[in-house]
C-alpha cells in the first residue's frame, strides 16, 4: 500500500504496521475522522516520515522483522523532532510485561490486537488533542521566553540572576557590557568574589547577601562594586527576592554605573556654587553702591556726633583751665563726649556690618530687631525725603532663618525706593512697614508707599535686571532683591493698593518650617484693599 495523505486537518496520525490488511483495517477507521494520516510498512519508512511530518499521533506495531516497535519508539523518543508524538502501541500480546516495557520507553498508550473500531477512534482523538495543546503551550513559551530574552536584551541597566549562594545563573547583555566580560563568562562566577575585593572575609555585610539568604530587598546608591578587570565603579542597584511561595531561590539584581551621573551631579554642584558666589559677589556690589549713594547723608550723620564732641572738649578744657574747676560740670561735659562718642561708633558699626561679605549659612534672627536696625540705618534717607517709617510687628511673629545682612539689604532697599515714590507724590505719610505670618511656616514683610503707583506693565519688566524708572537707576535693585530673597527659601512680589501707591513685600520661612512654606501661590500686582 502506498501513502495516504488526508488533507483535511493539520492533525497527522502515523500507520505503522507490517501486515497490509491491517493497516487497511486502520485506515478505513480513521479516513473519514478529520486527520492526515500516513502509512508505513515497517520500522526504518516510518521513522523517516515521522522525521519529515512530526505526526501528533503514531499507532505502532511491536512485533515487526528488522525493526520492531520498540526499537522505534526508542529512537523516535531520543530524536528531538519526535520526541513529543503519542506513540500508542499495537499489539496481540496482551501480558503485562509488553505493556511495561512500551510505557517505560515512552510510549502514551495500548491498544490490544484484534482492536475495536471505536476504541482506536477515541484514543487516537483524544491523544491528538493531547498532543497538539502540549504543542501549542510549547510554542507560547517559546514565544514568552523569546519576549523575555528580547526585553531583556533591550534593557540598559544590569540584570543578574543570583541563586541562594550568590551564584551568577543569568546576566543580560547589559550586565556583560557594564562588566566588559561576555555573558557566557559571567554565568558560573560568584558574585560576592567577582564584585568586592573584601569578598575573601566574609560576605555578610556585603550588598544583596542579606536579600540572597534572608530574602531582604535591598536598594542603594553610589556602592562600590569591581569590573571583570578589578577596576572599582559606582553603582546604583535593586535586588529583590527570588521566592517559590515561601522558598527563597537567591535574588535578582538590577544596577547601572552612575559614573557619568556622578560626575554631573558634581558639575551642577560646582556650577551651584558658582552661581552663589556670583551673586553674593554681585550683591556685596548692590551695597557698595547703595553706600556710595547714601556717602554724603553718612557723611552728615557720622560728623554730627564728632563735632559735639570737639565742642564738648573745648569746654572741658575751659572748666580745668579755672582755678577752681567745677567738677560736676567737667563730669557732666565728659559724659556727653562719652555719649556722642558711642553714637558716632553706633553709625560706623551698621556702616561696617551692612558693608561685609556675609559669613556662609543663615541664621535664627529676630525681623522685628532687623526692621529696626534697618530704619535706623535708613535715617539719612528719611531726612533728605522728608518723611517717615512706621513700623508694625505682630504679637505672633516668631523668628525667621535667613541671613540677616542680605535680608537688611533688601529691607533697606524696599524703604529707600518707597521714600523716594512717596516723595515724588509730595505725599507726607510715612512708609508703612508691616510684618504679619502668612501660613503656618512663613512670616509676610510688606513695605508700603504712597506714591504715583506701578505702571500697568510692571509684572513683565519690574524684576527684569537693567530695567529701571530711575534717571540715574541702574536697574539691578529688585532683580538683586529677588535673588537674595529666593536664596533665603522665601519668595518676593508687589501689590497695588486700593488707595494708591504700591506695595512691595517677601517672605522667610519660620526657623524650624519643614518643606518650602515660603513659596507664593498668590499673582503679583493684583490691586489689594
Amino acid at each position: 500500500m502506498t501513502d495516504a495523505v488526508l488533507e483535511t486537518t493539520d492533525v497527522t496520525v502515523l500507520l505503522v504496521d507490517d501486515n497490509p490488511q491491517n493497516l487497511k483495517v486502520l485506515y478505513e477507521t480513521l479516513k473519514d475522522k478529520g486527520y492526515r494520516l500516513l502509512i508505513a510498512n515497517d520500522g526504518e519508512k516510518a521513522l523517516d516520515l515521522a522525521h519529515r511530518h512530526q505526526p501528533e499521533v503514531i499507532l505502532l506495531d511491536i512485533m515487526m522483522p528488522e525493526l520492531d516497535g520498540y526499537q522505534v519508539c526508542e529512537r523516535l523518543k531520543s530524536h528531538p523532532v519526535t520526541s513529543d508524538s503519542a506513540v500508542v502501541f499495537l499489539s496481540a500480546l496482551d501480558d503485562l510485561q509488553a505493556k511495561v516495557r512500551g510505557f517505560s520507553l515512552g510510549g502514551a498508550d495500548y491498544i490490544s490486537k484484534p482492536f475495536q473500531a471505536q476504541e482506536v477512534i477515541a484514543r487516537v482523538k483524544t491523544h491528538a488533542r493531547v498532543i497538539r495543546l502540549e504543542r501549542a503551550l510549547q510554542a507560547r513559551n517559546r514565544q514568552l521566553e523569546n519576549d523575555q530574552a528580547r526585553i531583556l536584551n533591550s534593557i540598559s541597566e544590569g540584570i543578574y540572576g543570583l541563586d541562594a549562594r550568590g551564584t551568577i545563573v543569568f546576566a543580560n547583555p547589559a550586565a556583560a557590557l557594564i562588566m566588559r566580560k561576555p555573558v557566557e563568562e559571567l554565568i558560573g562566577e560568584g558574585f560576592f568574589d567577582l564584585h568586592f575585593r573584601t569578598a575573601g572575609h566574609g560576605c555578610e555585610s556585603l550588598p544583596i547577601y542579606a536579600t540572597c539568604t534572608k530574602g531582604v530587598a535591598e536598594n542603594q546608591r553610589n556602592i562600590e562594586m569591581l569590573r571583570a578587570d578589578g577596576s572599582p565603579f559606582p553603582v546604583e542597584y535593586r535586588a529583590t527576592p527570588k521566592l517559590d511561595g515561601d522558598e527563597l531561590h537567591g535574588a535578582v539584581v538590577v544596577f547601572r554605573d552612575i559614573t557619568a551621573e556622578l560626575e554631573s551631579e558634581r558639575a551642577l554642584d560646582d556650577a551651584r556654587h558658582m552661581v552663589q558666589e556670583q551673586r553674593e559677589q554681585l550683591a556685596h556690589f548692590s551695597r557698595l553702591t547703595t553706600m556710595g549713594e547714601m556717602a554724603a547723608g553718612v557723611a552728615h550723620e557720622v560728623n554730627q556726633p564728632l563735632t559735639a564732641i570737639t565742642n564738648y572738649a573745648r569746654v572741658a578744657k575751659r572748666v580745668l583751665a579755672k582755678e577752681a574747676p567745677d567738677h560736676e560740670l567737667l563730669e557732666e561735659t565728659l559724659e556727653k563726649i562719652e555719649a556722642q562718642s558711642h553714637r558716632a561708633s553706633e553709625v560706623i558699626r551698621r556702616i561696617r556690618r551692612f558693608m561685609k561679605k556675609p559669613a556662609a549659612g543663615k541664621d535664627v534672627l529676630s525681623i522685628a530687631a532687623l526692621l529696626e536696625d534697618t530704619r535706623q540705618f535708613a535715617e539719612v534717607d528719611i531726612r533728605n525725603n522728608e518723611g517717615g517709617v512706621e513700623i508694625s510687628v505682630a504679637d505672633d511673629v516668631p523668628d525667621v532663618i535667613a541671613d540677616p545682612i542680605q535680608v537688611q539689604q533688601v529691607a533697606l532697599n524696599l524703604i529707600r525706593n518707597a521714600l523716594e515714590s512717596t516723595r515724588s507724590a509730595q505725599s507726607e505719610k510715612p512708609v508703612e512697614v508691616t510684618v504679619v505670618m502668612s501660613g503656618t511656616g512663613c512670616v509676610r514683610v510688606a513695605v508700603t508707599d504712597h506714591g504715583v503707583g506701578l505702571q500697568d506693565d510692571a509684572e513683565e519688566k519690574l524684576f527684569l535686571p537693567f530695567y529701571t524708572t530711575k534717571e540715574e537707576g541702574m536697574g539691578i535693585g529688585l532683580p538683586m532683591c529677588r535673588s537674595l530673597i529666593q536664596a533665603q527659601g522665601g519668595d518676593i512680589g508687589f501689590e497695588r493698593p486700593g488707595h494708591g501707591g504700591a506695595c512691595f513685600f517677601f517672605t522667610l520661612p519660620v526657623a524650624g518650617a519643614v518643606g518650602s512654606p515660603c513659596t507664593s501661590t498668590a499673582d503679583s500686582g493684583e490691586p489689594t484693599e
